[in-house]
C-alpha cells in the first residue's frame, strides 16, 4: 500500500498525499479541463461559464424546498431566491478579489483585480442567466411535454 500513497514530490512536509487517483493523468486532465484552470478564457468567460452551471441548479432547490414549496408561488419564489443568493455570492467573489489580489502582476490574469472584476461580471451574469433559463424550462413543462409526444 506504500507504494501506492507518497507524499507529494516526495515532499513529506506539503499536506498533500500523492495517490494514483490524484495524480493520474485522468485527473489531471478532467481538472484542467474546468473553466477555472482551462487556459486561453478569459476571466470574463470562465465566470460566465461558471456561473452558468452554478445558477441552474440553484432554483430546483429553492423551488422543491422552499417554505412556500407548496403553493402556487413556489417556482418563482425559488427563481428570486435564487437570484437573491447569486447577488450574495457576487459580493463575496468582489470582496475577496479586493483583499487578495493587490499586485497587477501574474501569470495567469484571473489573479488580478481587473481579472477577477471581469470574473465576478461574468459570474453574475452567468447565474442570472442560468437561474432564468431553468426557470422557463421548469414553467413551460406542459408544454416542452406535448411538443414531445406530437
Amino acid at each position: 500500500m506504500s507504494d501506492f500513497i507518497q507524499s507529494y514530490n516526495n515532499d513529506p512536509f506539503v499536506g498533500n498525499l500523492s495517490t494514483p487517483v490524484s495524480t493520474s493523468t485522468f485527473t489531471k486532465g478532467l481538472l484542467n479541463n474546468l473553466p477555472a484552470y482551462r487556459r486561453g478564457l478569459s476571466p470574463l468567460l470562465r465566470g460566465l461559464e461558471i456561473g452558468m452551471a452554478h445558477g441552474y441548479f440553484l432554483v430546483g432547490p429553492f423551488d422543491k424546498l422552499g417554505p412556500l414549496r407548496n403553493t402556487d408561488v413556489a417556482l418563482l419564489s425559488g427563481f428570486l431566491s435564487s437570484v437573491g443568493l447569486i447577488i450574495i455570492l457576487t459580493v463575496c467573489l468582489s470582496m475577496y478579489g479586493n483583499v487578495s489580489f493587490d499586485k497587477n502582476y501574474s501569470k495567469d490574469i484571473l489573479q488580478t483585480p481587473e481579472g477577477w472584476g471581469q470574473f465576478t461580471a461574468g459570474f453574475l451574469v452567468g447565474a442570472v442567466g442560468g437561474s432564468g433559463f431553468a426557470y422557463l424550462l421548469l414553467a413551460n413543462i406542459p408544454i416542452l411535454q406535448n411538443l414531445g409526444l406530437s
